[in-house]
């Protein structure tokens, strides 16, 4: 992938190193060991050259040690994607979106489900907006608004109850919250709640749940 720039604001002055685009990236999510980083050379304009000071980077960071500045740029900075980049990472979601629909929605007037070429020539019809870097759980009922507009389109849906231990509710939150109809705290800090969760997704769901809740959630499924 091509080389880019990694950029971090810090007491009013811009700091830029130049680093390669995949390797950047993963190490900014925890998914790599090297920072991706061209050279040690920090730079006040990467484009002009103009090399940051020994003294701007002892009061911006604390420290002169590059190493050490540089890791800080790209965990905390800014890192530049090209549109090459951008556009590929449209596409790996878009074939999220469609593999996803593919598996778990139907055409409501035939209960048959929709193929792969036709759910993707509606999202281009409709010109939805599939956010990279938004899980095609969390914004899937916004697709499905558009799509509803070009096509007859539902998702099998499963109603399912959960009871989280008080200990468990911090970590376990940010797994029910995308499928949350309704929540209620109980009064020693436990929470239960009713999720609404595509059918297709379920195992996937208690899977992660019982991750984070080392098998202590309770759940049940709402027949209606």
């Amino acid at each position: 992938m091509a080389d880019t720039t990694a950029r971090l604001k810090r007491t009013g002055k811009n700091f830029e190193i130049l680093v390669d685009l995949d390797e950047a990236l993963a190490f900014k999510k925890g998914q790599g060991s090297t920072t991706g980083a061209e050279s040690d050379r920090i730079f006040k304009d990467l484009k002009k050259g103009m090399v940051a000071s020994q003294e701007d980077l002892k009061e911006a960071f604390g420290t002169t040690d590059s190493d050490e500045i540089i890791k800080r740029i790209v965990k905390e900075g800014e890192i530049l994607t090209t549109q090459e980049y951008r556009d590929e990472e449209r596409e790996k979601k878009e074939k999220q979106v469609v593999d996803f629909l593919v598996v778990n929605a139907i055409d409501p007037k035939t209960g048959n489900p929709h193929t792969a070429e036709r759910i993707k020539n509606a999202l281009e019809q409709a010109h939805v907006n599939i956010k990279n870097n938004v899980p095609v759980e969390n914004q899937i009922s916004d697709i499905l608004q558009e799509l509803t507009k070009i096509i007859p389109i539902s998702v099998k849906m499963k109603k399912i109850r959960v009871t989280i231990p008080a200990m468990h509710t911090g970590r376990a939150y940010g797994v029910i919250n995308p499928y949350k109809a309704n929540e209620e705290w109980e009064a020693d800090g436990s929470l239960k709640a009713v999720l609404n969760i595509p059918a297709g997704m379920v195992m996937g769901f208690y899977d992660k749940l019982n991750s984070v809740t080392h098998g202590s959630a309770l759940t049940e499924e709402v027949k209606e």
